[in-house]
């Protein structure tokens, strides 16, 4: 296992660095830059262009991705454009509001897919129907929708849960479930539905399997059954699509913090989309990147536990 781990992380080096780059290049194509929003539209061109030269962007797109790079190498990633803030700084005190959005999503589609797959899975076929509509009610709702229309409901119309904002887990435990519950909601419907078909379609598979057959014939439990060794058996599956929903999460929660209102990194990569803050931008871009590494490598220590045939290679 400690070997596979070592190889994650040393190809996670050059991943890191082919993002770094990629972000650097294409952003130098969106027309305008930070120095356009900092002096403003009644600025003239003159003080324009020296307050590009003073930011350093006036130099060739090789070279201020040779100067960001050097302060990496530093520990650094730069400082806002805009402001002047360090860039982890900025990044640090908005990622608690994404981990916290994502994590939650990931965790509640994961508990409601798997037991609303091994209902379907045990059921008859009204109960494997129900899912299947679930499901594509589930990819074709937009996030963005969804949000607004548990906004309207939950908090227009009942007031049981805020519209907007975030409320850190450590001013108050009680308001920051409060405050992320319709987000989590709205962006966890999507992988709640992906979960439940792959969990019943797993655990079908597993169940007209022999050793299933050999199981029920040596008048093993029912429950033990379906939840010792068939839910075991479709683990993999399940560990899979949730790994690849969290990833997905990430996209998804620029709009859900749109939506609500939430101090999160999507909101912030907006912002520094919308005023050119490139520092801003590559530090989101890195951050994202680490988060999706972390999945990744999450999921192959999962799979090592599942089955210990994968640590050995």
């Amino acid at each position: 296992m400690l070997i596979l781990i070592l190889k994650r992380v040393l190809i996670s080096i050059p991943l890191l660095f082919v993002v770094s780059v990629l972000v650097f290049v294409l952003q130098s194509f969106i027309p305008g830059d930070a120095a356009q929003q900092i002096a403003g539209p009644q600025a003239s061109p003159e003080m324009v262009e020296k307050l590009r030269e003073a930011l350093g962007l006036n130099l060739p797109v090789w070279e201020q991705y040779a100067r960001w790079l050097g302060e990496v190498l530093h520990g650094s990633l730069g400082t806002s454009l805009l402001n002047g803030q360090p860039v982890i700084d900025a990044l640090n005190q908005r990622l608690p509001t994404t981990l916290s959005l994502v994590i939650g999503s990931t965790v509640i589609a994961t508990i409601v897919g798997v037991v609303l797959g091994v209902i379907s899975s045990r059921g008859k076929g009204a109960a494997a129907r129900f899912i299947d509509v679930l499901s594509i009610a589930g990819l074709a709702v937009p996030g963005f929708w969804l949000a607004l229309l548990l906004i309207t409901v939950f908090s227009v119309q009942l007031g049981i849960f805020p519209a907007t904002g975030y409320v850190a887990f450590a001013d108050s435990p009680s308001e920051w479930l409060r405050s992320l519950a319709l987000p989590v909601a709205a962006l966890s419907l999507t992988g709640v539905t992906a979960i439940a078909k792959q969990t019943r379609e797993a655990m079908l598979d597993v169940q007209a399997s022999d050793f299933i057959r050999n199981l029920r014939a040596n008048g093993i439990p029912e429950s033990a059954i379906v939840f010792r060794h068939a839910l075991r058996s479709s683990a993999v599956r399940i560990v899979t699509i949730s790994g690849l929903l969290f990833i997905g999460a990430l996209g998804g929660s620029v709009v859900i913090e749109q939506v609500f209102g939430l101090p999160g990194l999507g909101t912030l990569a907006v912002s520094a989309t919308t005023s050119k803050d490139l520092p801003m931008i590559q530090g989101i871009a890195v951050y994202f990147t680490l988060i999706v590494i972390v999945v990744n490598l999450a999921t192959d220590i999962a799979y090592g536990w599942i089955n210990p045939k994968v640590r050995t290679s």
